[in-house]
């Protein structure tokens, strides 16, 4: 029995500790933003990209949202979810998450990240690298809107160019 406020469910020879994914509608898992910088930033990405598409029912773009890529996600591989993205090919609709198996296994096609002192290390290592190698995110971007730096990145033969 489950302690008060604890999910259980029945894995496959999957322990209750390694998993942190129940079935279902899954909630998005981002920190605060940083600065009102950051998320005006951030909300002026996903403003413009959807008033220029507004016509279309074709793409998701959405910000500060968590993308869970595996049913089977270990506590130790939680992974944060980008700035902005866009997933083309899917059905535009309010969600909680992007969740890639219950997507169809679609992955982000583009992806901004909006650097800042506590996360331009992690935008640009860990991420990229997770983009590039798990996501196969074709075109990646990072923007820092203090310097203005902006470096863009795409697929090519499965490594960023």
């Amino acid at each position: 029995m489950s302690e008060p406020g604890t999910l259980e469910f029945i894995s496959d020879g999957i322990s209750e500790d390694e998993v942190i994914f129940p079935p279902g509608d899954i909630l998005s898992d981002e920190p605060p933003l940083e600065s009102d910088l950051h998320r005006d930033q951030i909300d002026l990405l996903i403003r413009i990209l959807k008033l220029w598409w507004r016509s279309r029912q074709d793409f998701y773009a959405s910000g500060n949202l968590t993308i869970y890529y595996s049913p089977n996600q270990k506590k130790s591989e939680k992974f944060r979810g980008p700035d902005f993205f866009v997933v083309l090919g899917t059905q535009k609709k309010d969600r909680k998450s992007w969740v890639v198996w219950q997507e169809d296994g679609k992955y982000p096609n583009l992806i901004v990240e909006i650097l800042s002192s506590s996360t331009t290390a992690v935008d640009k290592g860990l991420k990229k690298q997770v983009y590039q190698d798990t996501f196969r995110t074709p075109d990646y971007f990072w923007f820092d809107p203090v310097t203005m730096e902006l470096q863009g990145f795409h697929l090519v033969d499965g490594k960023y160019q």
